[in-house]
């Protein structure tokens, strides 16, 4: 996925707790909100964001969420980008399987939000980290 990067870009947010997962739904909504997005997509937004954040606090503990609006051929979008240093994802194939959880949790789980999303890659390093990209553009 290579994207031209808007020159204005907003500063990561540290993802420590689950005050840092509101704090990050919330922003993720209002820009949303300002690329027109649907309520639908708004919320669509906001469920991929605690999902990417809740993994970082679950397997790495620390990470940093992103969030950039992209605009590309005249479409208008949001890029996520989850990144921890943590374990990282022994197989990403697995991992992406529907009904594959390791923490028995009711969240989406990456296959949720690979679907959910227009967009959807993972880079991870076995002891290095992860990064997930998820990329969602206005309907």
């Amino acid at each position: 996925m290579h994207h031209h990067r808007a020159a204005r870009k907003n500063p990561p947010i540290p993802i420590q707790s689950d005050v840092d997962i509101l704090l990050a739904r919330r922003r993720g909504r209002v820009l949303a909100q300002q690329l027109g997005m649907s309520a639908t997509e708004q919320t669509v937004v906001a469920t991929v964001i605690s999902e990417l954040s809740r993994n970082i606090l679950l397997y790495a503990q620390t990470g940093m969420l992103s969030l950039e609006t992209e605009r590309l051929n005249g479409r208008r979008g949001l890029v996520i980008v989850a990144k921890d240093r943590g374990p990282g994802i022994r197989d990403i194939e697995q991992a992406l399987q529907v009904g594959f959880s390791t923490s028995r949790s009711l969240g989406l789980g990456l296959p949720g939000v690979k679907r959910l999303m227009d967009e959807f890659e993972i880079v991870s390093k076995r002891k290095k980290g992860t990064i997930v990209t998820a990329i969602k553009w206005k309907g």
